[in-house]
């Protein structure tokens, strides 16, 4: 196995020490702030000098490369991007403590997600649309790496996938933005130019997402190890648990426990690192 370790501020020396934690002396620069470490081995000291050292680490299998991909799904809020939409058009209705709490706790996986949404759009009632807009144009930002990851996807005829609990007025800009393939989401219902407090149609939750995910890799004839997801909530796991790598991207604990491996320090753009 290979030890890939990762890190905003990762120091030569630090990696070092970690390949002889590892018992290897095989170790190769891949990135600013990422090396690769060859031969590792398991040990229990790794974890917790990482964590110390705010550095990110995945055993990975030898030889898994990039350009074998078919299929990267991701998440949209807190992934993708570095807001969560809902909290910042309750913002804007003077509500964003309440709906930002409810978030909280649906992403740790204390809450149905579908009951959750509907509580937290229902705070939006009377909120006019051009608030829709204002998030957009104001505070929505793509997290760091997002641009490189998405880059490496086009190059290497990689489909993307971008699933959301969130509103297709934010997936659907940023397909078309960022040459996206394929998206889910919700949709708000809007009358005479205000949100109406509720969704058009069923709920994108946790079983949404798996399914569109699978949809999606049966359509590109391909298995599921030619397949990565990237997630932060605890309704991504499903979509999660169908993909040949599952990444928790500055996750909640439970997603975190479950994943393949936890970006939880770096962009984005750490998910290439993991791939030769």
């Amino acid at each position: 196995m290979n030890l890939v370790v990762q890190g905003p501020a990762l120091t030569p020396e630090q990696a070092l020490e970690l390949a002889r934690l590892a018992g290897s002396k095989q170790i190769s620069r891949i990135a600013e702030h990422a090396w690769r470490i060859e031969n590792a081995a398991p040990a229990d000291s790794i974890a917790p000098f990482c964590e110390q050292h705010r550095v990110d680490h995945a055993f990975v299998p030898e030889g898994r490369r990039f350009a074998d991909l078919k299929l990267l799904a991701m998440d949209m809020d807190s992934t993708l991007i570095t807001i969560e939409c809902i909290d910042e058009l309750g913002d804007f209705a003077g509500k964003k403590p309440e709906i930002a709490a409810i978030t909280a706790q649906a992403m740790r996986g204390e809450l149905d997600f579908p009951e959750s949404l509907r509580r937290r759009v229902s705070l939006l009632q009377d909120l006019p649309v051009d608030a829709l807009e204002r998030v957009y144009h104001e505070r929505l930002r793509l997290t760091s790496g997002a641009e490189a990851l998405l880059a490496a996807c086009k190059k290497n005829g990689v489909k993307v996938l971008l699933v959301s609990g969130g509103f297709t007025f934010f997936t659907e800009r940023l397909r078309q933005r960022l040459g996206i393939d394929y998206t889910i989401s919700n949709t708000l219902e809007i009358a005479n130019g205000r949100l109406t407090g509720g969704l058009v149609g069923d709920v994108v939750d946790a079983d949404a997402k798996a399914t569109k995910f699978v949809s999606v890799l049966r359509s590109l004839n391909a298995p599921r190890e030619m397949s990565v997801a990237i997630g932060d909530g605890a309704n991504d796991l499903k979509m999660m648990a169908q993909a040949g790598l599952s990444v928790a991207f500055h996750a909640k604990p439970v997603v975190r426990a479950q994943a393949d491996c936890a970006v939880t320090w770096s962009g984005l753009g750490a998910v290439l690192n993991l791939f030769e």
